[in-house]
Order: C-alpha cells, then sequence, then structure tokens
C-alpha cells in the first residue's frame, strides 16, 4: 500500500515574515498538515484491510474520512509553493495568467476585490480558490467548506488561500480580514502561472 508523506517547506519558517508569523507556519505545517498526512494514511490501512478481510468497516464513514484527510494534505502541498518568501511574493501576475485574468475578470484589481471577499465570507473553516475550469475554459473563483465540500469536477487548482483559523487566528486574532490583506504580499504569482501553463495550451 502506497502511503502519503509530508512534504517540506520550499523556504524557512520565517521567510514569509512579517505577514505569516513564524510560530503559525510551525504549527500549521508540522502539526495540521502532519495530521492530515496521518489521517489519510490511517483510512487508506483500513480500506485496505478490508479489501483483505481482515476487518469489517462503515465504508461510508472511512471514505468520508479518507476524502476529508487526503483533500486536506493536497491542498496544503498546493498551498505552500503557493506562497513566496516576502520581497519575492506579492504584487501582479504576469505573462498567461496576467492576460487569462483581464480576460475572465476584466482586470487584476477586479478579481483581486472579488477574491478577497471569496476569502473573507468562507463559512467555517475552508479555502478560497483560483480554478481553470475546463468545460468552460475560464478561471473562476470557488469556496470550499473544509476540505472536501464544493468541489468541481477537472478544475485545476490555481492558487489556494487557506482560511482555516489555524492559518492566521494566532497572529491576527479575529480579523480575518487583516490576514487576506496580508496574504495577497506573499502570493507566489511565478507558481501560479506555472500551473495555468499545465493546463492551458
Amino acid at each position: 500500500m502506497k502511503t502519503y508523506t509530508l512534504p517540506p517547506l520550499p523556504y524557512a519558517y520565517d521567510a514569509l515574515e512579517p505577514h505569516i508569523s513564524k510560530q503559525i507556519m510551525t504549527l500549521h505545517h508540522d502539526k495540521h498538515h502532519q495530521g492530515y498526512v496521518n489521517g489519510a494514511n490511517a483510512a487508506m490501512e483500513k480500506l485496505d484491510k478490508a479489501r483483505k478481510g481482515e476487518l469489517q468497516v462503515d465504508i461510508k464513514a472511512i471514505l468520508r474520512d479518507y476524502g476529508f484527510n487526503a483533500d486536506g494534505h493536497i491542498l496544503h502541498s498546493l498551498f505552500w509553493p503557493n506562497m513566496a518568501p516576502a520581497g519575492k511574493g506579492g504584487g501582479n501576475p504576469g505573462g498567461r495568467l496576467a492576460d487569462q485574468i483581464n480576460s475572465d475578470f476584466g482586470s487584476f484589481d477586479k478579481f483581486k476585490a472579488q477574491f478577497s471577499d471569496a476569502s473573507k465570507t468562507v463559512e467555517g473553516s475552508g479555502w478560497a480558490m483560483l480554478v481553470y475550469e475546463p468545460v468552460s475554459e475560464q478561471l473562476i473563483i470557488s469556496q470550499i467548506e473544509k476540505h472536501n465540500l464544493n468541489h468541481i469536477a477537472q478544475s485545476a487548482v490555481i492558487i489556494a488561500s487557506d482560511q482555516w483559523e489555524h492559518s492566521w487566528y494566532l497572529q491576527y486574532l479575529n480579523d480575518r480580514a487583516k490576514y487576506v490583506e496580508a496574504w495577497w504580499n506573499v502570493v507566489n504569482w511565478s507558481e501560479a502561472d506555472a500551473r495555468l501553463g499545465k493546463v492551458v495550451k
């Protein structure tokens, strides 16, 4: 049985300061993300034992548990490189992504305003996402509740913004809007542009 592993951060824990603190990054990566890896592997182990006849399981519950944890792992694995150290991230996108944003949203400022609103209004814990939807061939903004609800089939994640409280509460307390504004300073537009390039030829 193949298992999931925690990827290392692509930068130091304090690399996103002052926008995201070292304390948040350490707990977020080493505890929360590792927890999703452990949860996904535990669910996979139960499913593997069930296939071998070694364990009776509630398949619906195990698949729900697997989906929650595996999606949590995959989304966080996209989230870390989606950010860049202060001074290397932020600003405006370039390349194909800039053209696509202008085409689909009218301007970068209009996109940024709508994505910020989506980030601030995620109900409870979840994500704001910019995805490329291949059927209509356009970028769209989506909100995800928890990790595994409101998924748009076949859509490729271009930008993922984690809006779970563990992403910001230690630094910004209950002011999520302030975290959202600070997050724009560390967006890795080169990574986002490369992701779009993989799905739009």
